[in-house]
């Protein structure tokens, strides 16, 4: 049994360690990006730089999310951890909308 599980915990970490970390502001009621190219398990950062309150969400089959408001200064993050097409949009500014195409 220990020759299956360190194996795959080793497979495990190798694929956390190779994943990547992106950065999306929010300034001026748009997205610092109109569509970013990632792969399965990187992160997104989603960064309030506006003086008011943003809601990024998603009703991807992809990946679906609402990270609920938040205020200048905060962030949050999404784990991407299927291939497809994300699209990515604010509650509060319909006008702030990105796509994210996440790659094998």
């Amino acid at each position: 049994m220990k020759k299956i599980i360190f194996p795959l915990l080793v497979a495990s970490l190798s694929s956390a360690a190779l994943a990547n970390d992106y950065l999306v502001d929010q300034k001026d009621k748009a997205f610092s990006k109109k569509s970013l190219k990632i792969k399965v398990g990187d992160t997104v950062e989603f960064r309030n730089s506006d003086p008011f309150f943003h809601n990024v969400f998603s009703l991807s089959d992809v990946k679906s999310f609402d990270l609920g408001s938040y205020a200048q200064g905060s962030s949050k993050k999404v784990v991407f951890d299927k291939p497809g097409k994300v699209e990515v949009e604010c509650s509060i500014h319909p006008q702030m909308q990105m796509v994210i195409e996440v790659e094998k």
